[in-house]
């Protein structure tokens, strides 16, 4: 779970050459394209394809489950040799795993789980992101009414975040400090939703609230439209994926913590592990690979990356790796954290 396991994923699929690769196609099913953060994997997964001489291939499921069982099976008659697949619905993406296994096609489960051992799971340690959302968030606020503003029911990221709060947070909710007055998913990770749900949430409690545990960048995002419609803004407010917008709201003080998954990192891993097993390498002797058992117990191969928590104390790091520019991460922000200062 060590940025060393990726060092040695990519040391044992990465190429030499792109006569490695030549003639192999590998086709990502993306559940949506409404994020920022998509992009930015999507970048990665093309930049390493060409690196190995292999051929990208998409399609944009968004939003609909039924529509990505589309999207693979017309993938499929593309013609792939491996499958890279972000589930909409981990429980409807089925079909299209077992679509792939009888047409010998590996899968790469891509940052969401797919509850099948026939596909390779790699992601970022979600239960871990969820420890350090509620613990930025609970530094700030160690007291007082709590939200949780969850992320889409039919993604497990959605619990296994959810569920790393809680271990945080439990103890103080134990002891009384802490009461949670609102939570509720956010039905396809959509901001509209989540400023829906924190809308109804402020109301149900005459806006007595004192902390929101956001799930990502983009429903932080909207719970704190919420917020700010209320004259709320500043509050802490917990997120992830580096989202450039964010990443800017932690350098005015409006969110608290972006739990920063490198995605150029997961994207390429990605794309060297789907060339890797298209070319007939086993999950199992992919390095750095781990037994891993789901929560419904199903053992599979998985990789799973550190994660970073961002917040107004160690802004740089994400402009040093060049993540976001300077002018970006600082607009309209004046004697903020460094190095905004």
């Amino acid at each position: 779970m060590h940025k060393a396991l990726l060092a040695a994923v990519v040391a044992t699929a990465g190429f030499s050459s792109a006569a490695l690769a030549q003639d192999l196609t590998v086709g990502v099913s993306w559940s949506n394209f409404q994020e920022e953060r998509w992009k930015t994997d999507e970048a990665a997964i093309k930049e390493a394809l060409e690196a190995a001489g292999a051929t990208y291939v998409s399609a944009d499921a968004q939003s609909s489950s039924a529509k990505q069982l589309s999207d693979v099976e017309a993938l499929i008659s593309q013609g792939v040799d491996a499958l890279i697949i972000l589930a909409q619905d981990a429980d409807a993406i089925g079909p299209a795993v077992q679509a792939a296994a009888d047409e010998g096609i590996p899968v790469v489960a891509y940052d969401r789980l797919i509850e099948d051992n026939r596909a390779f799971y790699l992601t970022f340690d979600n239960v871990e992101v969820g420890r350090m959302q509620a613990r930025a968030v609970f530094e700030q606020a160690p007291k007082g009414n709590y939200v949780m503003i969850k992320g889409n029911a039919a993604d497990p990221n959605a619990d296994f975040l959810r569920g790393g709060q809680q271990e945080v947070l439990q103890k103080a909710i134990d002891a009384g400090d802490i009461t949670i007055v609102g939570e509720a998913y956010t039905d396809s990770w959509l901001p509209a939703n989540a400023q829906r749900n924190m809308e109804q949430i402020l109301t149900a409690n005459d806006n007595k609230v004192d902390a929101v545990v956001a799930s990502n960048d983009g429903t932080a995002g909207g719970a704190i439209a919420a917020l700010t419609a209320q004259g709320m803004q500043g509050i802490p407010v917990s997120g992830q994926d580096g989202d450039h917008a964010a990443l800017n709201r932690i350098a005015k003080g409006t969110q608290t913590v972006s739990v920063w998954k490198d995605s150029r990192e997961l994207g390429k891993a990605a794309a060297e592990i789907a060339v890797a097993m298209a070319k007939g390498t086993e999950m199992e002797g992919v390095e750095g690979a781990q037994k891993w058992t789901s929560p419904k117990g199903t053992e599979m191969n998985a990789v799973f990356l550190e994660p970073i928590a961002i917040t107004k104390d160690n802004l740089s790091v994400v402009v040093d790796a060049g993540w976001i520019g300077k002018d970006a991460l600082c607009q309209g922000v004046s004697n903020g954290p460094a190095p905004c200062n």
